[in-house]
């Protein structure tokens, strides 16, 4: 079995918490998260709910191509903006998950979800870095 670094393990660890939100009403915090009414916020609803499906089956790449696809229909879904910065998480693209993330935050601020996702994984993305500053600096030495 492969075992993660152990600030990789961290960040890793922290994609549990993270929240994917789905389109169906119980899943949305708040009218804010509601995607537009166009045809391509409605497919860009139906590509985030279908990506929420797919991660929910540990296909994460797929989640991740839906996510990025319904973000390309609408940019101002912030449900597909938090999902892809999941997703990017889980696939340790860490700055285009904080992109994501901070999106997602940009266009629903009032979103508990998506801001709980933000800080958790800024916190812990915070904490790799300077693990990894630490450890390049020990390495210098």
């Amino acid at each position: 079995m492969h075992r993660l670094t152990t600030p990789l393990r961290t960040v890793a660890s922290l994609v549990a918490a993270t929240v994917l939100i789905g389109g169906s009403a119980a899943a949305q915090p708040s009218a804010a998260l509601d995607a537009s009414t166009s045809a391509g916020g409605e497919r860009s609803g139906q590509e985030n709910s279908f990506g929420v499906e797919v991660a929910s089956k540990g296909l994460w790449k797929e989640a991740a191509y839906r996510w990025e696809k319904a973000v390309e229909l609408d940019p101002q879904n912030p449900r597909a903006h938090n999902n892809l910065g999941v997703a990017y998480e889980r696939s340790g693209k860490f700055e285009e998950a904080l992109e994501a993330y901070e999106t997602a935050l940009e266009l629903a601020p009032s979103s508990e979800q998506i801001r709980q996702n933000y800080e958790l994984f800024r916190e812990a993305y915070e904490r790799k870095k300077r693990k990894d500053r630490d450890a390049a600096r020990s390495r210098r030495r």
